[in-house]
């Protein structure tokens, strides 16, 4: 969500800021804009929508320079407009501003800066650190960034330039990611370093309240109060998954990304299996096994898919360990005051590493001396950074905004760590090696579930213009309901909504008609009466019903108007097969109803702002 980079350097700057723009373009936004800056003045191009309409404009009308900022806006404050995206130039022309955060007084300072003589010409809150940048420079470009950024509250991660000091670029951090590149033709700045991929060697991440400067000759961090900073550098390629933008035949990502998780999930476990112990084991916790026996509760906190996938962890960890888990939201647990055991750990599970509340909720955690861990999809994130220890999923690159492969190595790794408590504490190790066995045969399982993709092609026919779907599971798979809920809104904009399937009864029922079907999650298992006994109460009412089991469960077959087969694995290990399908019947609906699948409205793929 909200792209920067910005470069200064030998070589021309609009490539490289087109480039560097397209590479964040997966993180989700509304417009576009560049400027450049040279001894003449501060050009500016920006547009609303996609970067082809600002690459578009810039054929009509190009820049040139060696020294530039850009940005991909994800609207917070006034709509996805022209004249609201970055860069913001302050009434002189002599300052832009990229800004990714939200600026929670800008009204206070809006306000007070209106009241000077300044006329606004946005409704966003970033014009207010222009104009304030503006006022306060008397010479120095870092000073002036550096006393703006005080009086704002909320988070910002900025890049400015200066008619004053051509070929100079200031950042700052406090909340939102930024980090400086270092390449051979020269320096630049970017709110993630894949953005940097092809014009730098080294990166340098800035720290919270941080300012750096840029030159083609070089790059200095300071703190506020104007100490100079000793950053370690970073090779950006050992920290940098590379975008694959080649389809590979597939006529989107988010296609490619669901057919990537058996290779996925084999990646997630890989060196990750001791066949020898009956274990698994992990390198990056910083937990030894005294440690790990002395913890006697866990909180897991996430947001929206990486939620749902806490959720299933909750019944994993409870299962297989025995410790109490509890999962939060994460923008709901970093305002609240709950009483904390000293015993407790809090498991921060995200996909980007950047999500804003997440990160937040994991920074209170550590205030308040709780041992963190964080399960993250992207080396070198804020989370993965901060956290006391953590695994990474080893995922790849989700270039579709709908996460799939990300959401199933989650849940993978959060059954590994299960199995990993559990042998610490009261797993036998038989029951382990069973354990080991299952997961292992667990790739080879969801890449029979992907042979449903035809079948599943003909319910979403059916049912592609349903208004309303209902998705009902029980135990593990109450939470891929939840899940497929969120596919289906996410990317077809199918109202749908996910709850355990006892729940129905007490008040969703209400929704059942014709013309409103319910998916079932309903592979052989512990409560399978019990759901099938639902299925029936939604049968009665004429509801269409479509069923997630085994495809050779005739009993299902009878009630069930379809049935998507799932191959037969342990409940445990139900939610990351039963996935599979609900991906893929959000993905053909949505083509069905002519939807952007890897770009839905609305959403981005990293959500920074809360």
């Amino acid at each position: 969500m909200c792209g920067i980079i910005a470069f200064t350097g030998s070589l021309d700057v609009i490539p490289i800021l087109l480039e560097g723009l397209r590479r964040l373009e997966y993180r989700g936004y509304d417009s576009a804009g560049v400027a450049t800056v040279d001894e003449t003045g501060i050009h500016l191009r920006k547009r609303s929508g996609r970067i082809t309409e600002l690459a578009r404009a810039l054929d009509d009308e190009p820049l040139t320079g060696v020294c530039g900022i850009s940005h991909t806006r994800w609207a917070t404050h006034g709509p996805a407009t022209e004249w609201n995206a970055h860069p913001h130039l302050d009434e002189a022309a002599d300052f832009a501003v990229v800004h990714n955060g939200v600026i929670e007084n800008h009204l206070q300072l809006r306000q007070q800066l209106e009241d000077d003589g300044v006329v606004f010409r946005s409704d966003t809150d970033t014009e207010v650190l222009t104009h304030l940048v503006a006022k306060l420079w008397s010479g120095n470009l870092v000073e002036a960034v550096t006393r703006a950024t005080e009086l704002v509250r909320g988070t910002y991660g900025v890049a400015v330039i200066c008619r004053h000091e051509p070929g100079t670029i200031v950042g700052a951090r406090l909340g939102s990611p930024l980090v400086i590149g270092i390449g051979p033709a020269g320096h630049s700045i970017a709110s993630d370093p894949g953005a940097l991929a092809n014009h730098a060697e080294k990166i340098v991440y800035l720290a919270d309240r941080q300012i750096c400067q840029i030159t083609p000759e070089g790059w200095t961090v300071w703190t506020r109060d104007a100490v100079t900073v000793d950053c370690r550098m970073h090779d950006l390629r050992q920290v940098v998954d590379t975008i694959d933008d080649d389809l590979n035949g597939f006529p989107h990502h988010m296609l490619k990304e669901i057919y990537e998780q058996p290779e996925a999930l084999t990646n997630a476990m890989r060196g990750r299996l001791d066949e020898a112990d009956a274990t698994a084991h992990f390198g990056g916790l910083n937990l030894d096994p005294r440690q790990l026996r002395g913890v006697e509760r866990i909180i897991m906190t996430a947001c929206g898919t990486s939620y749902h996938a806490g959720l299933v962890g909750e019944y994993l960890f409870e299962e297989l360990a025995r410790i109490p888990v509890e999962v939060e939201y994460a923008s709901e647990l970093r305002y609240r005051n709950p009483p904390v055991d000293r015993n407790t750990i809090t498991l921060a599970i995200t996909q980007s590493g950047e999500t804003a509340d997440t990160l937040a909720a994991l920074r209170e955690s550590k205030r308040m001396g709780h041992t963190t861990l964080a399960i993250c999809n992207v080396v070198g994130s804020s989370i993965a950074r901060e956290a006391d220890g953590g695994v990474y999923l080893h995922a790849g690159t989700e270039v579709g905004v709908a996460s799939t492969k990300a959401f199933t190595s989650q849940v993978c790794v959060l059954a590994m760590l299960a199995v990993y408590f559990g042998r610490t504490r009261h797993l036998s190790a038989l029951q382990g090696a069973r354990l080991i066995d299952e997961l292992q045969a667990l790739p080879d399982a969801v890449r029979e579930a992907l042979r449903c993709h035809d079948v599943v092609k003909q319910v979403a026919q059916r049912h592609a213009h349903a208004r309303n779907i209902l998705y009902l599971g029980r135990q593990y798979l109450y939470p891929v309901a939840l899940e497929g809920a969120l596919k289906l809104k996410e990317i077809s904009y199918i109202h749908a909504e996910g709850y355990p399937a006892a729940e129905m009864k007490h008040g969703p029922i209400a929704l059942v008609d014709e013309e409103t079907p319910s998916v079932f999650l309903v592979p052989r298992g512990q409560v399978f009466d019990k759901v099938m006994s639902n299925m029936q109460e939604i049968k009665a009412r004429r509801g269409p019903v479509i069923a997630i089991a085994s495809p050779a469960d005739r009993e299902v077959a009878r009630v069930a108007d379809d049935v998507i087969p799932i191959p037969d694995v342990p409940e445990w290990l139900q939610p990351i097969v039963a996935a599979i399908p609900l991906q893929l019947l959000a993905y053909e609906i949505s083509l069905l109803r002519g939807c952007d699948v890897d770009k839905p409205r609305n959403l981005a793929k990293s959500v920074t702002v809360e």
